[in-house]
């Protein structure tokens, strides 16, 4: 570890940390399910006890690549179709999706609370195709930061169970309404998981996770097409490959109902 940027976050800001380090730690591996340079020269770069705040933990690390690359193959897929479209990351944190997936002509704008943005402009500063808005999530401040022509994908990953459930449904009532015929991405974690967190339950040796308010069963998901009218399209992205054990058990993990999930929202054209 270098004597680079030591960042000082609070608890939520702080998983971007997290997950910056469960990419990185599978990143490094020969047969990793997401390759990702510049998680790994991040990590490098900043001077910060990861592996002592987060330990080091091959499954957690595998199963944060695979969900990241979930988000990957919805952006991928967009940029096909809207090779200049703008993809929103809301609580972007530390993410490095647009440098994974990024097609050379696509926009990018991340949008997070000061204190990350901070942090990001920092690390990863913007240039002509990749911006950086300080700016709460909730806030509808940064749609008017969005050039809604040549298509949008907002993508929340990691964010939405921190928010209320009254916030999330407002959030995506609010998208739907301002950028007709766009997508969404977002993950949820079931109820039991986001009840123990809440009540301060989810906890190791290395890490206690903040609260998460929002919470939803796989089975429920098709409630969120409740949230506007213009929510027209509800489908499950399900994680691919992986390796050992947990290529394996997806198939299965399918049928369980109380297991985390990944979800692309549809918008109607106006």
């Amino acid at each position: 570890m270098s004597g680079g940027e030591r960042p000082e976050l609070g608890q939520v800001p702080e998983t971007a940390l997290w997950t910056l380090w469960h990419r990185a730690v599978e990143a490094r591996r020969p047969d990793t399910v997401l390759p990702d340079p510049v998680a790994v020269e991040l990590v490098d770069r900043i001077d910060f006890p990861f592996a002592e705040r987060f330990g080091q933990r091959a499954l957690i690390s595998q199963l944060q690549g695979l969900r990241a690359a979930c988000f990957d193959r919805e952006v991928a897929d967009f940029l096909a179709r809207n090779p200049r479209g703008t993809v929103v990351g809301l609580g972007d944190g530390l993410e490095t999706q647009s440098w994974r997936v990024d097609n050379g002509r696509a926009n990018w704008l991340s949008v997070d609370l000061p204190e990350t943005a901070g942090l990001r402009e920092r690390l990863l500063p913007p240039d002509g195709r990749r911006r950086i808005l300080a700016c709460s999530a909730t806030d509808p401040r940064w749609m008017d930061e969005v050039d809604p022509g040549l298509g949008v994908l907002i993508n929340t990953e990691g964010l939405l169970m921190y928010l209320k459930p009254s916030e999330v449904r407002e959030l995506i009532a609010a998208c739907a309404e301002r950028f007709p015929g766009a997508s969404m991405v977002l993950d949820a974690v079931p109820r039991w998981f986001s009840e123990r967190a809440v009540r301060g339950k989810l906890r190791d040796r290395y890490y206690q996770a903040p609260p998460m308010p929002f919470g939803m069963d796989a089975d429920e998901l098709g409630k969120l097409a409740g949230a506007h009218p213009a929510v027209t399209g509800v489908r499950e992205v399900y994680p691919e490959g992986g390796r050992g054990l947990v290529r394996a058990l997806l198939p299965v993990a399918r049928w369980i109902k109380q297991r985390p999930s990944v979800v692309a929202l549809r918008f109607a054209e106006s």
